[in-house]
């Protein structure tokens, strides 16, 4: 049985912040043209003030760590060029999707055609990540097995607790705002690739949808590429922590891999159930509880994050050469998700929204520049 190659490609969204004001700039197109080029890893996205960059294919954490490190210093350089910054968190503190202009591509036109004010609203910044899978059958496996931890990496990422100047009460509001859009969130269990095809093939021939691409679950099979693509964190504001969740989930991807081969597996649950634990992570993120379905109990999502890599990944970390990125996971649970450090500035600061974009400044440019 062949391992899969485990290749790792991430994608991070982010937004792009007037210094002055410290709201959102709608200026994509403008930095793009700036640069008198159009970077293949550079792409605009649905708003205008979202710009989008993606690594090309990995083989380690490290790689993806040095490639983020380039892509964001990049993006900086050019929207410094016009004076702007970059922030990456998944929703930003105070600026109005209202008032957000829409890319001017097709694409875009036609997702706003589609869901008309939803689109609009979808001021949203997340981190996806591709694992390399090339055997379909394990590409299902793995996509039903995983769904179970999808909660315990968002806890780890949640970077989003404000929403047009308001402190909602989630970690992790960019959840709660994606959740309005259709065929989103936790799928549910897939028996085969045929039967996922079937699902894919029907959507298109009954015009539901024109491409996979329009499949917004959690964690989907890539509809291009021979990939499992992870979309439930909110983009990761420290490049050690986008560099940390794709390491985590190219360890899972390899550790049902290990299990599969020798004809273990995880026990599957109810998407309906794991949604319970991903409400918990929108809601409380690291300072809730998530539940143990196998023990039926509940247990602090820190307690269960740290079981989770000391007990089941463990035995892959060394073999895959990405312990130190993985056991970053430890240095967040210490400090805090993105979330939580948020609110502490605004709590330390009276409830300055500025000072909070100030910091998402900082710490996205850490490392970097």
């Amino acid at each position: 049985m062949k391992p899969p190659s485990l290749t790792i490609g991430v994608e991070e969204e982010y937004q792009i912040i007037d210094p002055t004001t410290r709201g959102l700039q709608s200026y994509i197109t403008q930095i793009l043209e700036s640069g008198h080029m159009v970077l293949e890893q550079v792409k605009p996205e649905l708003h205008q003030s979202i710009v989008e960059v993606g690594t090309t294919i990995c083989k380690t954490p490290a790689e993806v760590k040095a490639q983020l490190i380039q892509l964001r210093g990049s993006v900086m350089e050019l929207a410094a060029r016009r004076n702007l910054k970059i922030v990456a968190a998944g929703t930003h503190p105070f600026s109005h999707w209202a008032e957000q202009e829409i890319t001017q591509l097709d694409r875009y036109i036609g997702t706003k055609e589609a869901m008309q004010q939803l689109a609009q609203q979808l001021l949203i910044f997340g981190t996806h990540v591709h694992i390399g899978i090339e055997d379909r059958d394990f590409l299902i496996d793995a996509c039903n097995v995983s769904r179970y931890f999808l909660p315990h990496v968002l806890c780890l990422s949640t970077s989003s607790p404000f929403w047009i100047g308001r402190k909602t009460g989630l970690k992790s509001y960019r959840s709660a705002v994606f959740r309005a859009f259709p065929r989103t969130g936790i799928p549910r269990f897939l028996s085969s690739w045929a039967e996922y095809d079937n699902y894919l093939k029907t959507l298109v021939a009954t015009n539901c949808i024109p491409n996979g691409s329009k499949i917004w679950w959690d964690v989907r099979p890539h509809h291009q590429f021979p990939t499992l693509e992870f979309r439930i964190c909110d983009v990761c504001t420290r490049v050690d922590e986008a560099v940390c969740i794709a390491a985590i989930l190219q360890a899972l991807v390899y550790k049902l891999w290990k299990m599969r081969r020798d004809n273990t597996t995880w026990r599957i649950y109810s998407a309906e159930l794991l949604d319970e634990n991903k409400w918990r992570a929108v809601r409380y993120g690291l300072d809730g509880n998530l539940i143990d379905f196998g023990k039926n109990v509940e247990l602090p999502a820190r307690a269960l994050i740290r079981e989770l890599i000391e007990w089941f990944l463990d035995d892959v970390l060394d073999e895959l050469g990405s312990r130190k990125e993985v056991e970053y996971a430890f240095t967040i649970l210490e400090q805090g998700s993105s979330a939580d450090r948020q609110i502490r500035v605004f709590e330390e600061t009276g409830g300055d929204l500025k000072a909070v974009v100030d910091q998402l400044i900082a710490e996205t440019e850490e490392g970097v520049l």
